[in-house]
């Protein structure tokens, strides 16, 4: 995989600058891109009524999509510093079963992930039953649980690293519990979001909520986007806590309270663009989501982030 895994991988996978790391609101705990947590957030949409003639293809024991999440992102500093990161991973999931109120499903890594890229990764695969309109519920946490005593000890670590942060190639935390999955898949799930226009949708890192609007559709699905204002809090907490996880890392220890304490005056604004496209059967086979920030520092100086992140959607074999 091609981006650093924050429960596993004391090697990353590309080098990176010893810098402070940065993301648009959720800052360093995105460099797990798995963990990303759906992609910084539950997107909620109310639920609607289907367009007429167009219902989504129930789901069949042994469907096999292939889910790759893409984030983009580029920096400017108003002292001419600046960056830009790219990082990509790929999920398989499998339908296991299907239930009369929801679905097991199955995640794992590609088939091209070797043996030895395996034994960095002690997450997958994992077994879970999506309750239909509700959370997933964890199916192997005991498998789990054998392949994180193994990966610990391969590693020569104990329980005592478990949800500290270092820094090798890049930063990554390390992470133990089985239950964390879970947060790791939503950040892949597609199945949930049902955009229809009008309808009221919310994202928790807006500060308010936006309404998908409809644009020219084609032959084989329709495209809805939806804007929405950032919430100046959400970033301004989630910059602190970059700042906590760094003074971990270059073991220099500071509070959430001292690290908000010393972000005064920051001016912030920005928007959330979210894009949902979908094919004829309303499957929503891919989500684009821009945020655009714009900081305003107490000394004059001002940053600007823009971050994209892709998530799309591919059936590699459907079982009618």
């Amino acid at each position: 995989m091609s981006a650093v895994r924050t429960s596993c991988c004391l090697s990353a996978a590309r080098p990176a600058a010893a810098s402070a790391p940065e993301r648009p609101i959720r800052a360093l705990a995105d460099v797990d891109r798995r963990a990303a947590a759906p992609v910084r957030g539950a997107l909620l949409l109310s639920a609607g009524v289907a367009q007429a003639g167009t219902v989504p293809e129930a789901p069949q024991v042994g469907d096999t999509y292939e889910l790759t999440l893409v984030k983009d992102s580029i920096r400017h500093g108003g002292n001419g510093s600046g960056g830009t990161s790219h990082d990509q991973d790929t999920l398989v999931e499998q339908v296991t079963g299907v239930r009369a109120d929801g679905l097991e499903l199955q995640y794992d890594l590609p088939s091209t992930t070797t043996a030895e890229e395996r034994t960095r990764d002690w997450q997958f695969p994992i077994r879970v039953f999506k309750l239909m309109g509700g959370p997933a519920q964890l199916l192997n946490a005991l498998e789990l649980e054998a392949r994180l005593d193994g990966w610990l000890k391969a590693a020569s670590l104990s329980r005592d690293a478990c949800g500290h942060w270092f820094f090798t190639w890049n930063a990554f935390r390390i992470e133990c519990d089985p239950q964390s999955v879970i947060k790791t898949v939503e950040a892949y799930d597609l199945r949930s979001a049902d955009p229809h226009e009008g309808a009221p949708y919310r994202d928790s890192e807006a500060g308010s909520p936006g309404k998908p609007a409809r644009k020219a559709g084609v032959a084989d699905g329709e495209t809805f986007v939806v804007e929405m204002p950032v919430d100046p809090e959400a970033v301004r907490n989630a910059r602190a806590e970059s700042d906590v996880i760094l003074g971990e890392i270059i073991k220099k220890a500071v509070s959430l309270e001292t690290a908000l304490h010393d972000r005064p005056g920051e001016i912030v604004s920005g928007t959330i663009s979210v894009t949902f496209e979908t094919d004829a059967n309303r499957n929503v086979r891919r989500r684009t989501r821009v945020t655009k920030l714009d900081i305003k520092l107490p000394d004059g100086r001002s940053e600007t982030q823009t971050v994209t992140d892709t998530l799309e959607w591919r059936p590699i074999s459907r079982h009618d």
